[in-house]
């Protein structure tokens, strides 16, 4: 195997220059640089990570803590930051914290002391323990997805953070499905204390209020962001004197369950009960009927909370700042509308923009008061 003293000699400079065109710890002449290049080339010198991690105080390895990796919401996030960090010639050192805050703060310092660069998280719906060790540490971290509240009193966030907007989207949603006629629209919510949690649920509130419908705590359970949650919620829903005739359905996971519970029920969708959901996955458009959804931004987010990081390496000092991405509205039929009506590319972000856009949409649904 060849050695940088190999390069050196082949190359006709010193192994210090060597080190700093590989490590790009000082400037060095084009001609010289390239030189050094070629003999890398010819010799199929592989640099040793280890060592270099030495001279420059980086092992250019990021930190990502992600829980429910099988999801595909996050493994498509997980993509997209794989292949950022790939790109700017960066690993991969990824752990689940189960969404469990005293297991968060063990896989997160299990991270920290492999000597990634930085962290990416999805924080748990407590994250206090998390947030006091990443202060301590001073590890440089952008938050993915889940949002952190800033510490108060009109200061910014502490962290460097980045998801997709989820108030008005879920409002769309709603107000597509009242003005196909719905006047009882359920809701079955995450896990309670995320960030997205809360915006899915304040959406809802802001699109039953624009459609004109009361809210009804009754018809808005937690499905705990899984689908064996997902699926006693919807079955609870379903059991009430006054059913929903239309359900929202906060992640893909809590979809799944919903229709399980749903045919448990012997329930047809859209026939017996409509349905929309947040969150897009790829055999969304093979179930029968095909879902009504709103789609994030998944791979970009993911893309985007590596260049943030890598932004934040190169000026520890800058401001931080929250991103927000745009979703996408994809009508299909589990709403009930037609084929023929659907469409993709509309953005979700507007209360306003649901049922005035489909003027062919059908006879307004009738309640119903199963007994």
């Amino acid at each position: 195997m060849a050695t940088m003293a190999d390069v050196a000699r082949s190359a006709g400079v010193s192994i210090a220059t060597v080190s700093h065109v590989l490590n790009g710890t000082r400037p060095v002449l084009p001609h010289t640089r390239q030189a050094v290049l070629d003999a890398v080339e010819e010799l199929g010198y592989t640099p040793n990570t280890l060592a270099r991690s030495l001279v420059t105080a980086r092992t250019r390895s990021i930190g990502l803590a992600v829980s429910a990796i099988s999801n595909p919401y996050f493994t498509e996030i997980l993509q997209g930051v794989e292949a950022a960090a790939l790109e700017q010639g960066y690993s991969l050192l990824i752990a689940d914290p189960h969404d469990d805050p005293v297991h968060e703060r063990k896989v997160v310092q299990l991270l920290h002391e492999r000597r990634v660069d930085g962290m990416i998280v999805a924080p748990s719906p407590e994250p206090r323990e998390l947030l006091a060790y990443l202060g301590r540490h001073r590890v440089p971290t952008v938050f993915l997805d889940r949002l952190v509240d800033p510490p108060g009193d009109g200061a910014p966030p502490l962290y460097d953070q980045v998801g997709a907007e989820s108030t008005e989207p879920t409002a769309r949603l709603v107000t597509h499905l009242a003005g196909l006629g719905h006047r009882r629209i359920g809701l079955v919510a995450g896990l309670p204390g995320l960030s997205t949690t809360t915006e899915r649920i304040t959406g809802y509130r802001h699109g039953l209020a624009a459609a004109g419908l009361p809210f009804d705590e009754r018809i808005l359970v937690h499905g705990h962001s899984e689908a064996a949650g997902a699926e006693r919620a919807t079955a609870a829903l379903l059991d009430l004197g006054s059913r929903p005739t239309a359900l929202v359905t906060a992640n893909n996971a809590m979809t799944i369950g919903a229709l399980r519970a749903l045919r448990a029920h012997g329930l047809s969708v859209p026939e017996d009960i409509a349905l929309c959901c947040f969150d897009d996955f790829a055999w969304a458009d093979l179930f029968s009927p095909r879902l009504t959804a709103v789609a994030q931004p998944s791979r970009d987010i993911g893309a985007r909370a590596v260049r943030m990081l890598l932004d934040r390496l190169a000026n520890p000092d800058r401001p931080t700042r929250t991103e927000r991405l745009p979703c996408t509205f994809v009508h299909r039929t589990s709403c009930g509308c037609p084929d023929g009506q659907e469409h993709f590319g509309d953005p979700a972000g507007s209360a306003s923009a649901g049922p005035a856009a489909h003027p062919a949409a059908p006879k307004p649904h009738q309640e119903r008061n199963p007994s």
